[in-house]
Order: C-alpha cells, then structure tokens, then sequence
C-alpha cells in the first residue's frame, strides 16, 4: 500500500519505518528541509533501539523516501497519517495548529479518494475539525473528492517502540466510515497474524482511549509515589508494600514502582490536556488534576533530601548525577526529573557533575555550557570530587556499580537513590548514607 506520513518526529519516523518494513511503500513529509536533508543521509535525529537499522534498510530497498514536497505526498498516498506535534498551550490545552495545518495542506492538494488517519495525540472532536478543514479547503477549490478520517492513537513507548508497533497488545481505530475500516484492516493485518488485535469503535471513544490509557499509568506512578512519601513519615519500607498489593491480581506489579515523577513527551501533557478538555465540558476532573499536582510535587522529593542532608546549604559540594533522560532507552529529556533536581542543586549553591548513556548531547541542547554542569564522559567520572551521588534514571549499568570504588570516588560516600534500584541493607554494609524513596535512611555503621 501507498502511505504518506506527515511529521518526521517519534511517532512519524517509527511509523513509517515499521509500515514499510510490513512491505508498503511509505513517504515522510516534513516542513523541516535539516530533518528531511538528514534523514536522507541515513542520520537518525533521534535515539531508539533499532530504529536507525530500520529505516536505512527501508530506505536502501526503495520503500522509504523523505521529502519536504507536501504535493507529492499527497497524491501519492491514500493514507495520510498526521503526526506532527501537539505541544502544550499556555492553558494546558493540546495545541493542534500543526495538525489542522496538515489536514488543510490534505485539502489542497488531493486528486482522488484519502483515509486521513490521526495518529498525532489529540483531544475528543479533533478528528471532526480535521474533516471540517479538509471539506472546507475543497470546497473552496470548488472540488468533489470523497475522504474519511479515521482515528488511529499510537501506544509506543520511548525505548520500546519497534517492538510495540510491531507486535501492539492493541491498534484502537475510530472511524464512521465502512470503506475505511477495511482498508485500515488490511493495512494493519500484518501486525495482527498471532489474533486480530484491531479494535474498531467511534471516532471519539478512540481519541479518548488514547488519554485515558497514559492518565490511567499516570495515575498508578502518583498514587505510588503518594504511597511511598506515607511510607517516609511512618518507617514503612514502600518496597514491601509494593510486593504485598502488586500480588494482587487486580492491581498488578506494573507500573507501581516508586521513585521521582514521571516525564517524557505524553504523560505530563497528556494529562493535563485531558483535565482541560473535561473542563471544556463543564467537568472538573479533580483526580486526574491531582495526579499532576503530585507528580510535580514528587520530582522535587530527591533534591529536598539533599538540600536536607546538608543542612540546607549546598554552597561548595557537588552532586553527581546519574541519568539524565527521563527514563532509560532513550535521550529524552521533556519534563525529566533531572532538570529539577539540577535546578534545586544550583538553587542552593551546589555544583553539578552528571552523565547519562544516552541524554550527553542532548543536555548540552538544552544547558549549553551553564556554570555549575560538569558533562562526563563516564559515570566513574561524574563521581570524581562529588561530596554525594543521586541516582536519577535507573538505567541498567548503574544497578551493580563496584561499590568499594563508588565510595573511593566520592568525597563523602553519600548516595541518594531516586528509583530504589540499591539495597539499603547492602548499602549500610558498604558503609554508605543511603537515602531512597519511600525507606527509612541508613546511615553509616558507627
């Protein structure tokens, strides 16, 4: 099949990769020439496990092409997935000028019969006023040309995308139309020979699914992180109570893990643009606004033990960071926990020496080269003259760490642990001050 993918960001670059390594003959349309230029030399501008291998070989059999000629894409596909951005608004509302701007460049330049399919993160009625812009375009062109827009929501997440589109737990569709729920069946039939996975239903149901599946794990990391901050106040060990309710099969071991606050690209703006769109309605959705306020509250929690530790004073120490995207398998650092636990660390005085696999360029992106960050080519050496280490992301080379030269390294062997990744009983005999969520701290044996 012929598709057209506008956006060349996450959503669109993993899409059109996996859709035509299924066979199809996919385009990239993008408005940034830099992105396309690069993307036409083999250079991935993001990181994701087996997405460069992807589209270069999708690339190098004729199946995958990049351009900036919108014309082009449009004739040549009868799908057109939007998936550009949907950033935030001031108000918390998604923002959708990028996608009605696609839906109107659909408009004028399509000669025959498209499925317009929403696979950018939008509010309830925006696949509505994508078939309004689109009707309202032709018409202007004074053309009668027959469309359907369907709503198709992505479920992939950073560092594990490949494998979620090629092998979904479920592809939701929203559509009106009987024409086009056969062709997104065939389209979508070889990502579902195990069973049919497809789940067909209104186009809003759809468009809501998609906000409620990311506030709903929002939801289970706040109330865990609620959880572990009763556990502080009462010597609870949050780990144990973990166990204990994740036995239960009604509410699972997934996502239940305590820590610093969830980031990234969805969660944060996803639910609060749900808890928008509910006042739009006349609702005021207080648990899902809750879920947020605790989420922001709770990044903070490391940087106040810290901050604590030493007396609330953090002039002449420096901390060492280990992580720095907001989770691992990714270079992602929208709303990471990380840029808070740097912001308070310099707010009270402190330096910081950090490293991350993965998020090193991305940080100096964002930082430049700010006074007080100290980027390291290693995690051994962000910990050289550190006076304590936080552990931020909890990537798999940081949980068994040498610890007889994790505490030569630092100049106090003091260790804040930000996802509970060590042992606090290992970590005492190691003669470390341990901090972690949701545990009583564990001082140094005497």
């Amino acid at each position: 099949m012929n598709l057209t993918i506008h956006g060349s960001g996450y959503v669109g670059l993993v899409t059109g990769a996996c859709m035509a390594d299924a066979g199809n003959h996919v385009i990239c349309v993008d408005i940034d020439a830099d992105k396309i230029a690069r993307l036409q030399a083999g250079d991935i501008p993001i990181h994701e496990p087996g997405l460069e291998d992807l589209v270069r070989r999708n690339a190098a059999a004729g199946r995958l092409t990049f351009t900036t000629d919108i014309d082009r894409g449009v004739r040549e596909g009868l799908f057109q997935f939007i998936a550009v951005g949907t950033p935030p608004d001031e108000d918390g509302s998604a923002d959708l000028q990028y996608v009605l701007a696609v839906a109107r460049s659909i408009g004028e330049h399509m000669d025959d019969y498209k499925v317009v399919v929403d696979k950018s993160t939008v509010p309830v009625g925006t696949a509505l006023r994508v078939r309004d812009v689109v009707a309202e375009t032709l018409a202007a062109r004074e053309a009668v040309i027959e469309f359907d827009v369907v709503s198709n929501p992505e479920f992939l997440k950073e560092g594990a995308a490949i494998g979620d589109f090629l092998k979904p737990d479920r592809i939701i569709v929203g559509t009106d139309s009987e024409r086009a729920a056969q062709h997104i069946k065939a389209l979508y039939k070889p990502f579902s020979r195990n069973h049919d996975k497809l789940i067909l239903m209104d186009i809003p149901s759809a468009e809501l699914t998609k906000y409620a599946a990311n506030a709903m794990l929002a939801t289970k990391i706040s109330f865990m992180n609620e959880l572990s901050n009763i556990a502080d106040l009462y010597g609870a060990d949050i780990e144990q109570v973990r166990v204990g309710i994740g036995s239960d099969p009604r509410i699972g071991y997934e996502f239940i893990y305590p820590g610093i606050g969830y980031g990234g690209s969805c969660f944060p703006k996803d639910v609060t643009a749900l808890a928008h769109s509910a006042g739009l309605a006349g609702y005021d959705a207080e648990l899902v606004r809750a879920v947020e306020r605790v989420n922001t509250r709770q990044k903070t929690i490391l940087g106040r033990k810290i901050i604590a530790h030493f007396g609330g004073d953090l002039a002449g120490k420096t901390i060492a960071l280990w992580g720095l995207a907001f989770k691992p398998r990714t270079d992602d650092m929208r709303e990471a926990p990380s840029r808070v636990l740097m912001e308070q660390v310099w707010a009270a005085g402190g330096q910081v020496r950090a490293f991350d696999p993965e998020a090193m360029d991305e940080t100096h992106r964002i930082f430049g080269d700010r006074e007080g960050l100290t980027l390291c080519e290693s995690a051994v050496a962000a910990l050289q003259g550190a006076n304590a280490l936080a552990v931020v992301t909890e990537w798999q080379e940081f949980r068994s760490p040498d610890f007889a030269s994790l505490r030569q390294n630092l100049a106090e062997p003091t260790v804040f642990d930000g996802r509970n990744i060590y042992d606090p009983e290992t970590m005492a005999e190691q003669g470390f001050t341990y901090y972690s969520i949701g545990r009583a701290a564990r001082g140094r044996p005497s």
